[in-house]
């Protein structure tokens, strides 16, 4: 059957704008980061990706060694593409990156012209795409001159194989050399793609206000803390989880018996607020209006409309506002 999207997905969804840019992004944007690869259920993926946009997130966010296997996440994305959205092409944001490991020998990763720009032409390939929104470096190469990554972003936006650099993963430091030599350039960085949520709030240590003072646009992976933010954890660790499979990115260890009191006081907050502890958890990092976007991961439909029900209400009073710092300073 063909997919024709719902006449009314911009109506509720916010569009912020893109640091000093003239581009705009949904406060909700999905990642492809799990649940896209070549071991997951393509119709589900699909599924998923088509309520993403019935719902106005227009940002479908990728990388070249999402899977798994790597790349396998760009090509069921390009199928999705040429199903389903292919005619909503100059409604969407695509983006990748090139930075991680994904093809053997010595430029198969970091972060040398020779592998950033390989790299983003086997994006293309993969997706079946003539350009993609943004490129990103995935991360920082301590062996590779800053010059020479973001010479490769600049090259790939005046080739046209990309509209917008971006960059990911660098500290406050990095990122004020990076759109120093992106400025120069002619090609500002657009935005910064680091992680942060209750748990993980490293941003807030100098990088906001880099990102403050060179215009430059943030959006968040991870905000739930690798699902720990959710309604998952308030009764111990579930067979079925992140946390209690072979996940890397989601350790048992990880979830403490002081972390999970936070984890129930907080969605305490949540529900006073008639919100789910994963609604708060986006809401909060979007306050006052210094991230751009909430990078959501999903594995189902139904988790995709309960994050973007959490745009209802953005809002914190002060004493919620106390309420969450000081439930997050107490010890573990």
């Amino acid at each position: 059957m063909s997919y024709t999207a719902d006449h009314k997905r911009y109506d509720t969804m916010t569009y912020n704008r893109v640091g000093r840019s003239g581009l705009k992004l949904p406060a909700i944007s999905l990642g492809l980061w799990h649940n896209f690869g070549g071991n997951d259920r393509y119709e589900n993926s699909r599924a998923m990706a088509r309520r993403a946009f019935d719902l106005g997130i227009t940002h479908f966010d990728l990388a070249n060694n999402y899977g798994p296997p790597p790349g396998s996440a760009e090509e069921a994305f390009g199928a999705i593409l040429q199903h389903d959205l292919a005619p909503y092409r100059d409604e969407l944001i695509i983006s990748t990156k090139a930075g991680y490991g994904m093809w053997p020998g010595p430029y198969g990763e970091w972060g040398s012209r020779k592998y950033m720009l390989s790299s983003l032409d086997q994006s293309l390939k993969r997706m079946k795409l003539d350009y993609v929104d943004i490129f990103y470096s995935h991360r920082p190469d301590p062996d590779t001159p800053l010059e020479e990554t973001m010479g490769a972003l600049d090259h790939a936006v005046r080739q046209g194989k990309a509209l917008y650099a971006g960059i990911s993963n660098y500290s406050a430091e990095q990122t004020a050399e990076a759109s120093r030599i992106l400025k120069e350039l002619g090609t500002p960085c657009l935005i910064h793609q680091p992680s942060y949520s209750m748990f993980n709030r490293w941003i807030e240590g100098g990088l906001q206000d880099v990102l403050d003072e060179q215009g430059i646009g943030s959006i968040v992976f991870s905000p739930l803390a690798g699902g720990l933010l959710t309604n998952r954890y308030l009764n111990g660790i579930p067979a079925d989880s992140r946390a209690g499979g072979p996940s890397i990115f989601l350790k048992s260890e990880q979830i403490t018996e002081g972390k999970l009191d936070k984890v129930k006081a907080l969605n305490e907050l949540a529900q006073e607020r008639g919100q789910t502890l994963a609604g708060m958890s986006l809401a909060w990092v979007l306050r006052g209006g210094r991230v751009t976007s909430a990078l959501i991961g999903a594995s189902r439909v139904e988790q995709i409309d309960d994050n973007v029900a959490a745009l209802a209400n953005l809002a914190f009073s002060e004493e919620e506002l106390n309420r969450i710092e000081s439930i997050l300073s107490k010890e573990e």
